[in-house]
């Protein structure tokens, strides 16, 4: 398995729907691309934090060393078409657990302006948004369930420069908060997060309300994947049409 220096190269294994998540491991540096040539790959796999999305020709062999590089981590697989299904259940076994996750239409056109400012206006008077800044990055990273809002930026300098993102605070503590969980030159992938006392109260909503129209105004896309029905419920509820439906696997340790 090669990790390639120059992931243009695998390009061609990844168009089509999920294209932007290798455009993020190009143009962010965020992620990897490992292969099954440096020169001439027909097999890759492309991965950024818990997620790896597999493109070319099933391969075993790629698939196996790219398991055990990982080891015991949590990941998110996700295969083009189900061949490739099947070599992670074989690679994987017991540790794969079958998913079904929701992508969103990436239509710049679906969102109406208004309406988004008005879910962030409904903000109860107790809470208040703020744009994810130095202090607010490190208050991210310090708590398990909204560490993922920034994680895969390693510093705040990066996040600075590719990150983009806002929190709901009550007394100056953050309670909920949508940020990019990976950036590309077009856009960025939203990552969604509230403390489980708080949910239920719109705050995950306000957030992301804001980020898209941060999104709007800045001619960049927020792509949205939603991970559960509620996730795409809330996705639909700002603007975003459902597309289709897919396969992906957890794999637990």
């Amino acid at each position: 398995m090669d990790n390639l220096k120059n992931p243009n190269n695998a390009k061609a294994l990844f168009t089509g729907k999920k294209s932007n998540f290798f455009e993020a491991c190009l143009s962010s540096g965020m992620g990897s691309v490992y292969a099954d040539s440096f020169e001439h790959p027909r097999s890759a796999i492309a991965s950024i934090g818990d997620f790896a999305l597999l493109g070319g020709e099933p391969s075993e062999a790629l698939l196996r060393d790219f398991s055990a590089m990982q080891g015991e981590k949590f990941l998110i697989l996700v295969g083009p078409d189900q061949p490739w299904n099947d070599l992670i259940e074989t690679v994987y076994g017991s540790r794969a657990h079958a998913i079904t996750r929701y992508a969103l239409k990436k239509d710049e056109q679906s969102f109406t302006i208004s309406s988004l400012q008005k879910i962030v206006d409904s903000l109860k008077e107790d809470y208040v948004l703020r744009a994810i800044d130095e202090s607010l990055y490190h208050q991210c990273l310090s708590e398990s369930w909204s560490k993922d809002l920034v994680a895969l930026f390693t510093t705040y300098d990066q996040y600075a420069a590719h990150g983009l993102g806002f929190c709901a605070l009550k007394d100056g503590k953050i309670v909920s908060g949508a940020s990019s969980y990976y950036s590309y030159e077009s856009g960025i992938e939203i990552e969604v997060d509230t403390h489980p006392e708080y949910r239920k109260q719109g705050l995950a909503a306000a957030c992301c309300a804001q980020l898209i129209l941060c999104c709007v105004q800045r001619g960049i896309f927020p792509s949205w994947d939603a991970h559960t029905t509620t996730s795409l419920h809330l996705a639909q509820k700002l603007g975003y049409h459902f597309d289709y439906a897919y396969t992906a696997y957890e794999i637990h340790s």
